[in-house]
């Protein structure tokens, strides 16, 4: 694995000599579990109805791809969703790169006060710039008269399951 010196999360890694076999893996081609367009925070609205009453997934982009098994475990009703077997609802940001990210904040305090959602759930990657994203759900619950429950899991940039805790 080769490094260069700046930001942690720019650094250069190569996997290529991880386990590729897929081990447990499933065979042949997984079912998409995403059930709503769009799903870039920029260009969702908080009131649309597969927000309402449900369980929320804000992830950084880069751990559907980091993460493998990114569908079945975060998105479907079987990954532990307390929605009634509805799967998640889901938005996605970068915190690093994505510029007016003061929007995102009211569109989670939206989500939270005015559709109501159950629970919170904040998927970031293990590197410094993602806890940025934390930082904006953290700012949105703090600012809304509602509460919901928050929980926060850190995903490794080999896809491995670092944290899981709720805030």
């Amino acid at each position: 694995m080769a490094e260069f010196e700046g930001c942690p999360g720019s650094r250069m890694a190569d996997f290529r000599g991880k386990d590729e076999g897929g081990g447990d893996a499933p065979a042949g081609k997984v079912a998409s579990q995403l059930r709503q367009w769009p799903i870039q925070m920029h260009l969702i609205s908080p009131m649309a109805p597969y927000y309402q009453g449900a369980d929320v997934l804000l992830s950084a982009d880069c751990v559907a791809y980091a993460f493998g098994g990114f569908h079945p475990e975060f998105l479907s009703a079987k990954g532990g969703s307390t929605s009634g077997g509805k799967g998640k609802a889901i938005g996605i940001a970068c915190p690093k790169l994505d510029e007016g990210q003061d929007v995102y904040v009211e569109k989670i305090k939206s989500w939270i006060e005015d559709a109501k959602i159950n629970t919170l759930t904040v998927l970031i990657m293990q590197v410094p710039c993602c806890m940025g994203l934390l930082q904006l759900a953290k700012q949105a619950a703090e600012s809304a008269k509602r509460k919901v429950p928050i929980k926060y899991i850190v995903v490794g940039v080999q896809g491995e399951i670092l944290k899981e805790e709720w805030v």
